[in-house]
């Protein structure tokens, strides 16, 4: 009989994950609570960031760390009454980001980000998804030409060190590049490599599309009823209990709630996130994706019209929605950009699953036999999604994995 897993979680790992199992002659059951793609896959910024190849650290210097603790910006918020909870991680999450650990987070991080556009288009080429990767890049903004400066350093070791792409804009170029900005910059740092996704959710449906085509199987089903049976692992779901011999947990956020059950509690922690889509005035347009580095928010052009997301919000996972980054961010975005009404209802929320060394979880769950772990990808669970897939099925099927998996290994918390 073909080797058999169940994947509990349909975003955009989850099915990167099930994708990569079928078309290596598994027996696959893709399993989640909503249909795919509906959890942080869906509202995220749309970047396949090839260049992001350093990941995000805790904020170290004083000046920065005053200006959070306000509780007035755009890019971070907290619930007051919530911090308690965050203090073990967020103290674990500043140990790694010294200088030297955070070295070392980038070599590991970096040899992931590095294949991302590679393996995106392994599953895009000849679908219906290639059509929603735009290889048109980001800008970030800069209003200050010394900060201007120090950011086109910094983006020039990347390119020596990690190949990244860039051009350096003065304020002619960024405003010839996007007319219908409102207000002068100093210039912008163009990213080059990334692909924009017109559609995350729709990038993720394609996906998930071609797993069923292969062959794979979807159902509703509660990731809570995971156990453990004789041959293997069962999950109830809507259509009955699915078995398998293997299965793997790829439930972002959520993930730990399922692995403590089974002895590995890994400190996990949620950066909630939000956005809301507008149209705009007139015939103004957004060529490319922008975050406004002062502001710290991004517009990005989509199909439901320029998305704007927020920052980091911490929360208690049961906490409901507080937009309040949206309401300090809309006001500055429109006199960046000709936005005009609204077009969604309310705010999206997702959450980003964190890990305190800022490294995915990818590998073995510890103590048990046919587990596996996808999960803890931050900001890139879409920009890494099929590299998951294709690292974690390599290490199931038993081939030689494309990198070296030890930097992501469960154990190491």
């Amino acid at each position: 009989m073909p080797p058999s897993a169940i994947v509990l979680g349909a975003g955009m790992v989850g099915v990167s994950v099930a994708l990569h199992l079928r078309r290596r002659g598994y027996d696959v059951m893709l399993v989640d609570r909503q249909p795919p793609g509906l959890g942080a896959s869906f509202g995220n910024g749309g970047l396949i960031q090839r260049e992001a190849v350093y990941p995000h650290p805790f904020p170290r210097a004083m000046a920065e760390l005053l200006r959070i603790a306000k509780n007035q910006s755009i890019d971070a918020a907290y619930h007051p009454l919530a911090l308690p909870g965050f203090v073990s991680p967020l103290l674990r999450y500043w140990w790694h980001s010294e200088p030297a650990r955070y070295l070392n987070a980038v070599q590991a991080y970096s040899r992931l980000i590095v294949t991302c556009l590679d393996e995106h288009l392994a599953l895009a080429r000849g679908t219906d998804a290639m059509p929603l990767l735009r290889p048109i890049g980001w800008m970030r903004l800069f209003a200050d030409q010394r900060r201007l400066d120090t950011a086109v350093a910094q983006a020039e070791v990347a390119r020596r060190d990690h190949d990244v792409n860039f051009l350096a804009l003065d304020g002619r170029g960024l405003a010839a590049a996007e007319p219908h900005l409102l207000v002068a910059r100093a210039g912008a740092i163009h990213w080059t490599d990334p692909f924009s996704v017109s559609d995350p959710h729709a990038l993720t449906m394609s996906y998930a599309r071609q797993f069923g085509a292969a062959g794979g199987g979807l159902a509703l089903g509660d990731a809570a009823t995971l156990q453990r049976t004789p041959s293997g692992w069962r999950v109830q779901t809507a259509d009955g209990p699915a078995d398998a011999a293997e299965v793997v947990i790829a439930l972002g956020a959520a993930a730990g709630e399922v692995t403590q059950r089974f002895g590995y509690a890994p400190p996990l922690f949620g950066k909630r996130g939000y956005h809301m889509h507008y149209g705009l005035r007139g015939n103004a347009v957004l060529n490319h994706p922008v975050l406004d580095t002062d502001s710290g928010f991004l517009l990005a052009p989509m199909r439901a019209g320029i998305r704007l997301t927020t920052g980091a919000e911490f929360a208690r996972i049961d906490a409901p929605p507080t937009p309040v980054q949206l309401e300090r961010a809309e006001p500055v975005a429109r006199e960046l950009l000709p936005l005009a009404e609204r077009v969604d209802t309310k705010p999206w929320m997702g959450v980003r699953p964190c890990t305190p060394d800022m490294l995915p979880v990818i590998g073995r769950l510890p103590g048990q036999q046919g587990a596996w772990c996808a999960f803890g990808h931050a900001h890139q669970g879409l920009t890494l999604g099929p590299t998951t897939g294709r690292l974690l099925a390599e290490m199931m099927t038993g081939e030689l994995p494309f990198t070296d998996p030890e930097p992501y290994r469960a154990e190491r918390f």
